[in-house]
């Protein structure tokens, strides 16, 4: 998947938190989010902000598809709350190579 086809098909399954997401699908839309955000808060933090809230139930969605991918539930996005390790641990989620077979998030 490239990145004109990851944001359109996180854009088209925005609130689809079943299945799965592979890592250039996960990762681009994450650099997609990251450098709008980045290059709006040039333009007005406000506007930025706005977009970040826009966007946070797509990113929620691919997330939780991620980590299905890696045979997970959705709800270990939830440990980003933890300061500082929580975010690496999902990191290190997200980054990690999702399983072959089938899992009990189906395929």
């Amino acid at each position: 998947m490239d990145f004109k086809q990851s944001i359109e098909y996180c854009f088209k399954h925005y609130a689809d938190f079943t299945g799965h997401a592979q890592r250039p699908e996960f990762w681009w839309f994450f650099l997609f989010c990251l450098l709008v955000s980045m290059a709006l808060g040039f333009v007005s933090a406000m506007i930025s902000i706005v977009f970040s809230l826009a966007t946070l139930v797509p990113n929620l969605a691919v997330g939780a598809r991620r980590l299905h991918d890696t045979n997970r539930t959705g709800w270990w996005q939830l440990i980003a709350l933890v300061p500082i390790l929580g975010i690496i641990i999902l990191i290190v989620f997200f980054a990690t190579k999702g399983e072959e077979a089938n899992n009990k998030y189906g395929r």
